[in-house]
C-alpha cells in the first residue's frame, strides 16, 4: 500500500506562505514604543505554526530558523526584553530566509546557505542571554550559548499518556514541550510513552503543541499535584545534568540530523522532502500507519479536545477551551474564516466561469427565439423564460464574485517595499492604505501589481523629498504615501498619492522638447503630465538602481490601457501628485451597447459612452485636411465614421441622418458615427487574439443571442485614430 502525500505538502506550502505574509504584515505594523501584546502573540503564533508544519514534514532547515526566531519572540512577548528596530529588521530578514527555503522545497530554486547562516547568527546574537531550554540544535557554524538552569518550581504538572508513536515523534514532541518547562518521559507498554510536564504555561498551550504531531483525542491528560520545594530543586538539577550531556534537552544534533550527502539534495544539513517521501512509502505496511503523516488528517478533523480518563477538573477545563474563542478576538475571526472557506484551483474557477458564460449565451438565444411567440398563447413558456433569465443573471453574478479578490492581496506587498526603499534613500515615509477590502477580478489583480509597484517606487524616489528639504518647506520630516481603492459604477479607481514636491512643468516641457516630442502652445497641465508616459522619458538627473532610465511609465500606461483602463494625473507643485487608475471590475463580462453599421453589429463598451444623439446638419463641419467635427453643446468633437474604419457600406453617409454616440477615454472625447442603436446587453468577452489574430480597433468578440459573432470595439484606439482619418489611419 502506498500513499500520495503531495497533496499534504501543497497544503503546507500554501499555509506556510500565508503565515509568512501575515508575519511580515504584523511586524511592519507593530508599534515599537508601545507594542500590542496581542500583536506580539500573533507574530509568535505565526512563527510557531510555520515551525510545527515544517517539523511535521521534515523540513528541518525551516525548523531550525523558526526555533531561534520563536525563542526570541517568546522573550519579547513575555516582557523579558524590549522590542527594538534591530529585532524587527532581524525578524524580517528571517522571514525572507524562510520564504527562500520554502521556495527551495516547493520550486526547487537555489537556497543561499551563507545568507541562512548569517541570519541564524544574527538571531543568535540577539538571543545571547536566552535560557538554554529555548534553543534548538543549530546548523554547522552556529555557536550555542552558555547553559543555564531554569527554575520551574511552583508550576503545574500534567501527565500526558501518549498513543503509539514512533521514537522520533516522541523525541520531537518532548523537545517542543521542553520549551515550556521540564519534561520527563516514561516508557509504557506496547510502544507507548507518558510525559510529565512541569510548566507555568496553560493546558491550552500544551495541547496546541501536541496537536502538531498527534490527535489530541488519543491522548489522556491528567493534572498532577504540584511538586514540593525539595523535589522541584532535584528536578531542576536533573534537567541541568541532562542538558549538559545532550546539548539542548531532547535534541541530539548528531543522531537526529542526517549526515551530509555528497552531490545529494537537501542543502547539506537538513533532510530532503524526497527522502521523507521515500521513507513514508517504505513504511506503508507498518502497523503504526505512515510515520508522522497520519496525524495530519486526524489533526484537521479534530474540532475539540477530549480527555476520556482525565479528572473532572481537567475535563471541565477542556470543555471551557472548546467554548471560548481562540486567544483573542482576532484569532477567533481568523479561525472562523478558515473554517468557512475551501481551497479551489483557479483552473476549476475559470472552467466554471466559461460554462456560465456559455449558459448566458444560450439563455440569450432562447430569449430571442421566444420574442416572436404570441404572448397570449405561450404565456406560461414566456414566464418560464423570464424566470430563467433572472436565475441566469443571479448565477452569473455569483460565479463572477468567486474570481473577485480584495485589493489587500496587492496592497499587502507594499509596506515592506516602502520601508526598505525609504531606508535606502534616507527618507522617512508613512505608508497609508484605504479600501483594501475593495474587490477586483483575480486576472486584473495579478496584472496590476507591476504597474502599481512602479508608481509607488516613483513616488518615493521622485515625489517625496528628503527630510531636510521637507523641513525647509514647512512640512513634517516624514512624507505621506497613500494607496487607495474604491468602486465607482462598474469600475474600480486605484490612486497612488504623495504629499511631495509635485511635478515640475518647466522641466517636463524642456525634456520633452529635448526628446523631440510634439508640443503645442499653451498646453494644459493635464496634457503636460501625459508627456511623462512617453517611451524613454525621464527627468532624473542621476540614473540609480531605483529609477532614472526612462523605462517604466510608458509600460505602466500600456499595461493599464491593455486592461481597458485609464490613467490620469493630478499634481500641484509643492503639494504632491496623485496618479489615478480606472479599471473595469472584470474583463470576462461587460455591459455593452449594440450598434449597427450597414449589416454588421458591433458591441460598444457602455463604460465609455456618454450619450447618443442625431446631430443637425449645421452642427457637422468639415475641416480641410483634418476630417469632420460635430458641435455638441458648444464643443467641437472629432467625428469618427465607423464605416470608414472597417470599410463597410453604410446605410447613411450623412451624419445628420444617422446616429452619433459621444464616447470618452483618456480625457478625450469623440463622436462615433453609426447607422443605428440596436440595444443594451451584457456580453461574455471572448479573446479574439488567441482564437484568430489581433485586429486593430477591436478588443475582443462575443456571441449574440442569434448565434452570430459580434466584435467589441476598442474605444481608446478609435479616439487615437480620429486625428488621422484622412490619410494616416492607424488601421492601414
Amino acid at each position: 500500500m502506498t500513499i500520495d502525500i503531495s497533496q499534504f505538502f501543497q497544503v503546507f506550502f500554501d499555509e506556510a506562505e500565508e503565515l509568512l505574509a501575515e508575519m511580515e504584515r504584523l511586524l511592519l505594523a507593530v508599534d515599537l514604543d508601545n507594542p500590542d501584546p496581542e500583536d506580539l502573540n500573533a507574530v509568535f503564533r505565526t512563527a510557531h505554526s510555520v515551525k510545527g508544519g515544517a517539523s511535521t514534514f521534515g523540513v528541518t532547515d525551516m525548523t531550525e530558523v523558526t526555533h531561534i526566531l520563536e525563542t526570541l519572540l517568546d522573550r519579547i512577548r513575555k516582557g523579558e526584553m524590549a522590542l527594538t528596530t534591530e529585532h524587527v529588521d532581524a525578524f524580517l530578514a528571517a522571514k525572507d530566509i524562510l520564504k527562500m527555503q520554502l521556495d527551495g522545497h516547493r520550486l526547487g530554486s537555489a537556497v543561499d546557505q551563507d545568507a541562512v547562516a548569517d541570519v541564524g547568527m544574527m538571531l543568535q546574537s540577539l538571543t545571547a542571554h536566552a535560557p538554554v531550554a529555548a534553543l534548538a540544535p543549530m546548523a554547522p557554524g552556529f555557536n550555542a550559548p552558555e547553559a543555564k538552569v531554569v527554575d520551574h518550581s511552583g508550576g503545574r504538572r500534567y501527565r500526558l499518556e501518549l498513543p503509539v508513536m514512533v521514537h522520533r515523534e516522541v523525541t520531537a514532541l518532548g523537545a517542543e514541550l521542553g520549551l515550556m518547562g521540564h519534561v520527563a518521559i516514561t516508557p509504557l507498554d506496547h510502544d507507548r510513552n507518558a510525559m510529565v510536564v512541569t510548566t507555568h504555561e496553560s493546558l491550552d498551550d500544551i495541547i496546541a503543541i501536541c496537536s502538531f504531531v498527534l490527535d489530541p483525542e488519543q491522548m489522556v491528560v491528567t493534572e498532577l499535584p504540584p511538586l514540593d520545594a525539595a523535589r522541584a530543586e532535584l528536578e531542576s538539577a536533573e534537567r541541568a545534568k541532562t542538558e549538559a550531556e545532550l546539548g539542548y534537552g531532547f535534541f541530539d544534533e548528531i543522531e537526529l540530523l542526517p549526515p551530509p550527502q555528497v552531490g545529494g539534495v537537501g542543502y547539506g544539513f537538513f533532510q530532503p522532502i524526497e527522502q521523507i517521501r521515500s521513507t513514508a512509502e517504505a513504511g506503508a505496511d507498518d502497523n503504526r500507519g505512515y510515520g508522522f503523516f497520519e496525524p495530519i488528517e486526524q489533526i484537521r478533523a479534530a474540532a475539540g479536545i477530549v480527555a476520556e480518563a482525565a479528572p473532572a477538573a481537567v475535563a471541565a477545563h477542556v470543555e471551557e477551551h472548546e467554548k471560548k474563542p481562540a486567544k483573542g478576538e482576532k484569532a477567533a475571526v481568523a479561525a472562523g474564516a478558515e473554517a468557512g472557506s475551501i481551497r479551489v484551483s483557479i483552473e476549476k474557477v475559470d472552467q466554471l466561469i466559461n460554462l456560465v458564460g456559455e449558459l448566458v449565451i444560450t439563455q440569450a438565444m432562447i430569449e430571442q427565439r421566444v420574442d416572436t411567440l404570441d404572448p397570449m398563447k405561450h404565456e406560461r413558456l414566456l414566464n418560464s423564460v423570464s424566470q430563467l433569465t433572472r436565475n441566469t443573471r443571479d448565477l452569473q453574478e455569483a460565479v463572477m464574485s468567486i474570481r473577485m479578490m480584495p485589493m489587500d492581496f496587492v496592497f499587502s506587498r507594499f509596506p515592506r517595499m516602502v520601508r526598505d526603499l525609504a531606508a535606502k534613500l534616507g527618507k522617512k515615509v508613512d505608508f497609508i492604505t484605504n479600501g483594501a477590502a475593495t474587490e477586483l477580478d483575480k486576472g486584473l489583480i495579478e496584472r496590476i501589481v507591476d504597474p502599481l509597484t512602479h508608481l509607488v517606487r516613483n513616488s518615493i524616489d521622485h515625489g517625496i523629498e528628503m527630510p531636510e528639504v521637507r523641513r525647509a518647506g514647512g512640512k513634517s520630516d516624514a512624507g505621506r504615501l497613500f494607496l487607495s481603492a474604491s468602486h465607482q459604477g462598474g469600475n474600480i479607481i486605484i490612486e497612488v498619492s504623495d504629499d511631495g514636491g509635485g511635478l515640475n512643468r518647466e522641466r517636463i516641457l524642456a525634456k520633452a522638447a529635448q526628446n523631440g516630442l510634439p508640443l503645442a502652445e499653451n498646453m494644459s497641465d493635464a496634457d503636460v503630465w501625459q508627456l511623462i508616459f512617453a517611451p524613454g522619458f525621464s527627468t532624473a538627473e542621476v540614473v540609480t538602481d531605483v529609477s532614472g532610465r526612462g523605462v517604466g511609465m510608458d509600460v505602466v500606461k500600456r499595461n493599464i490601457t491593455a486592461m481597458g483602463g485609464v490613467v490620469d494625473i493630478r499634481s500641484a507643485k509643492g503639494f504632491g501628485t496623485t496618479i489615478s487608475i480606472s479599471l473595469p471590475l472584470t474583463l470576462a463580462i461587460l455591459d455593452g451597447m449594440s450598434i449597427r453599421v450597414g449589416e454588421e453589429v458591433y458591441i460598444l463598451p457602455l463604460g465609455f459612452v456618454i450619450e447618443s444623439l442625431q446631430p443637425a446638419p449645421e452642427d457637422v463641419k468639415e475641416i480641410s485636411g483634418k476630417g469632420t467635427v460635430v458641435k455638441v453643446r458648444g464643443e467641437y468633437l472629432p467625428l469618427i465614421p465607423l464605416y470608414q474604419m472597417f470599410d463597410i457600406t453604410p446605410r447613411f453617409a450623412d451624419p445628420s441622418e444617422g446616429i452619433v454616440v459621444i464616447i470618452e477615454t483618456d480625457g478625450r472625447k469623440a463622436g462615433l458615427f453609426i447607422d443605428d442603436l440596436v440595444g443594451q446587453q451584457q456580453v461574455v468577452v471572448k479573446n479574439l487574439e488567441s482564437n484568430y489574430r489581433k485586429v486593430a480597433g477591436i478588443s475582443g468578440a462575443t456571441i449574440l443571442g442569434d448565434g452570430g459573432v459580434s466584435l467589441i470595439l476598442d474605444v481608446a484606439a478609435l479616439i487615437r485614430s480620429s486625428r488621422q482619418l484622412a490619410d494616416e489611419t492607424i488601421f492601414s
